[in-house]
């Protein structure tokens, strides 16, 4: 017998129902800010996977990042030869998820990263669901299942490769 998060799971993998509502979806989120806090996740079955419930001191915030690589800063100028800078088509050594939860870290100091998650792209944009905690809350302290993010070691854990996302990349 199948529980309601599976249900869920096969509803999202039917293309006919699916392909019209994340259209939408996406010329709304094109719209949107960088980064925008929202009530619920878009995928709860995922996001409860990863550790997300939906109780006080949990955050979700939808991330925008470009897609394709970035450009390396410009510090060598003058008398070199502009091929051999590799300014142009620099891979990051990360993932665009990885860089999608440092730069929600950075947006929100006060929240530690605990995950996230994919949730849609276009031609130029990817879209992540970013699970954050806040370490300060008492329900976050009380919980037992939760409480170890507000140990001191796990501070800043986006900027140090401690997200699963990160962990790949490491």
């Amino acid at each position: 017998m199948k529980g309601l998060y599976q249900h869920i799971k096969e509803t999202r993998k039917n293309k006919k129902v699916m392909k019209e509502i994340m259209r939408q979806r996406l010329i709304e989120w094109r719209r949107q800010e960088r980064f925008v806090r929202v009530e619920k996740p878009l995928k709860p079955d995922r996001a409860r996977e990863l550790g997300y419930k939906a109780k006080q001191g949990f955050v979700i915030v939808r991330a925008r990042i470009l897609r394709g690589g970035r450009d390396r800063p410009h510090y060598l100028r003058k008398a070199r030869k502009p091929s051999k800078t590799g300014v142009k088509r620099f891979t990051t050594k990360q993932s665009l998820q990885a860089i999608a939860e440092q730069r929600v870290a950075r947006k929100y100091p006060n929240l530690e990263v605990l995950n996230s998650y994919w949730v849609g792209q276009d031609g130029r944009y990817v879209w992540y669901e970013v699970i954050l905690v806040d370490k300060n809350h008492p329900s976050i302290k009380n919980d037992p299942k939760i409480n170890w993010i507000c140990e001191p070691q796990h501070t800043r854990r986006a900027f140090r490769g401690l997200t699963s996302a990160a962990k790949k990349a490491r």
